[in-house]
């Protein structure tokens, strides 16, 4: 089952999109078109995810992969009551309820570890951090080919101490989440290919290069800066597989909301956005506590998405989000690879 990543007839990786973006239809279209589709099991029930991975199974017989979200402490819950009450009038005007309190979790991490362990998939991944050794110990020994998303050298370094197969790099142009292994980091500014090139010096492992890939050129570019495969979330979001909301698809090319910015208002970890209303708002107020402000936000969010409001939504979007182009997954990865080449 192991997964041969210079294997691939074409090195394009659909990033893991967590909140429904990254559906079975899209992680089969890609893996279908020689590339490497990943299930995101974040937020998403360990028998919702069970179900996702027969379902892409049923599409394709290529490999895919799944990616898990690490999780970590808790965050202080004094401040995030106290950002709860700023938002209670938000809530109030659109009619939502707030949680009364909300706990941190662990994303049900043994019961889906669990899972990939009786079910194995070909390809497993982290975000927030790494499994245990003997996790990825346990995984290894049923066949799962395991990546590791790293934002500096130094979590590259713990990843090859853990057992990793393969390292994400994830730079900083990355939309949605960063991945850095402590909430409380502060994300890097180190630029991918410079960040490709100071894990390369620690470790050579194969490197996938994410974080602000377009286009064809940067698809070439990472490539030649040491990576074996690249991987694009945004450059997917409005393909005809992709789950993302009609307001996300259309903002990503809306000439008003042009800049990303990095906040940690929507879920209490630090994203990439594109900049609107709420984040300005809220920015100098998110605490660092995630999963809590994710499961604080989410039904302001979901409202947002319903009425199609840009400007109290979570627009995730990498710096080349304006390059997202439309049609069938399986196209615009062919057309990504053959650009490269060029």
């Amino acid at each position: 089952m192991t997964v041969d990543l210079a294997g691939l007839a074409v090195p394009v990786v659909a990033a893991p999109m967590a909140g429904g973006s990254s559906t079975p239809q899209l992680v089969a279209a890609v893996s279908g078109a020689g590339g490497l589709g990943f299930l995101a099991a974040g937020y998403r029930s360990t028998a919702a995810l069970a179900e996702q991975i027969a379902t892409v199974r049923g599409l394709t017989d290529r490999p895919f992969g799944v990616n898990l979200f690490v999780p970590a402490g808790p965050g202080d819950p004094a401040a995030v009551a106290a950002y709860r009450a700023r938002l209670l009038p938000e809530a109030e005007r659109w009619g939502v309820e707030l949680p009364a309190a909300v706990a941190p979790d662990r994303d049900e991490w043994d019961a889906k570890i669990a899972a990939l362990l009786a079910d194995p998939v070909p390809v497993v991944s982290y975000t927030f951090g790494l499994p245990s050794p003997a996790e990825a110990a346990a995984l290894r020994a049923v066949g799962s080919t395991q990546v590791g998303t790293v934002t500096t050298a130094a979590e590259a370094l713990a990843a090859v101490a853990t057992g990793m197969d393969v390292l994400c790099v994830q730079g900083p142009e990355a939309g949605g989440h960063r991945a850095t292994h402590r909430a409380d980091a502060v994300p890097g500014e180190t630029p991918l290919p410079a960040l490709l090139a100071e894990v390369r010096r620690v470790t050579d492992l194969p490197l996938i290069a994410a974080g602000g890939l377009g286009d064809g050129p940067a698809v070439a570019a990472a490539l030649r800066a040491g990576a074996t495969a690249v991987q694009l979330g945004t450059a997917f979001l409005r393909a005809d597989e992709s789950g993302a909301s009609p307001a996300h698809r259309a903002a990503l090319v809306d000439g008003r909301l042009t800049e990303t910015v990095v906040t940690r208002v929507f879920t209490g970890r630090p994203a990439r956005a594109l900049r609107n209303a709420f984040v300005d708002r809220y920015q100098p107020y998110a605490p660092t506590a995630y999963p809590e402000v994710h499961h604080l936000t989410q039904p302001l969010r979901a409202a947002a998405a319903k009425r199609g409001d840009t400007e109290a939504l979570h627009l995730w979007a990498g710096t080349s989000h304006c390059l997202a182009r439309t049609g069938p997954a399986a196209d615009i990865t062919r057309e990504l690879w053959r650009e490269a080449q060029a």
